[in-house]
């Protein structure tokens, strides 16, 4: 006997088999959903998701290998049926309007019940997108001249591959580790570190490496 066509076929694309396998048993415990495939990494999942077309991928932003924006761009180009709900640990304050941007249409943090997360994707496969309500009155509110009351602005000067350098550093990568992670020449990397510094005041190297760390201790990827 077949599998019903009314079953949603769901990816999950996160670096930590735990947290692979306990998403995984939160979908299937649902009669409409099944998990048909996990992956690790931005390779992985683009073969996966070639393979069994689903109707969703659950992203993480911190991939092994890789980088969970830079999938979602992909995802954009390549299997643009595909929807694509992120959840990450990452700040939402932060990331959320950036994985909208990239072609994402969901962003809620791990921390979240498994309740919330289940209407995550079910709004999702829906056809909305789902942000926090929070962040969703936040974004009304830019969008009528209201001015923005997050902290941490700075940050948000920054592209997103400047960001994505910015994360590697406070993980204590050097420029030439960060240039073959990211598949560019060490001067493009020389060049975004000077953006960034520029962007957010920072003097020199050696102060960019401090508020790196500091940031990247605020920020855990787990």
């Amino acid at each position: 006997m077949s599998e019903s066509s009314s079953v949603v076929r769901i990816v999950i694309v996160d670096d930590h088999p735990m947290v692979r396998e306990r998403l995984a048993e939160v979908i299937n415990r649902e009669a409409d959903m099944k998990v048909c495939g996990e992956a690790e990494d931005r390779a992985g999942a683009l073969e996966l998701i070639g393979k069994e077309a689903p109707t969703l991928a659950i992203v993480d932003l911190s991939l092994r290998r890789s980088n969970g924006l830079d999938l979602i761009k992909d995802l954009r180009v390549m299997y643009p049926d595909v929807r694509v709900l992120v959840v990450s640990m990452q700040e939402e304050n932060l990331y959320a309007e950036r994985v909208i941007r990239a072609g994402a249409h969901g962003y809620i943090t791990k921390q979240e019940a498994t309740r919330k997360i289940l209407e995550a994707i079910r709004q999702v496969l829906d056809g909305k997108v789902f942000l926090s309500e929070a962040l969703s009155a936040e974004m009304l509110s830019r969008m009528v001249g209201k001015p923005k009351t997050t902290p941490g602005i700075s940050f948000e000067l920054l592209t997103d591959r400047e960001l994505q350098v910015f994360d590697l550093v406070g993980q204590g990568f050097g420029t030439r580790q960060i240039a073959e992670q990211l598949g560019v020449d060490v001067k493009t990397i020389e060049t975004y570190r000077a953006r960034i510094k520029d962007k957010l005041e920072l003097k020199d190297a050696s102060e960019l490496l401090r508020k790196a760390i500091a940031w990247k201790l605020d920020h855990p990827t787990t």
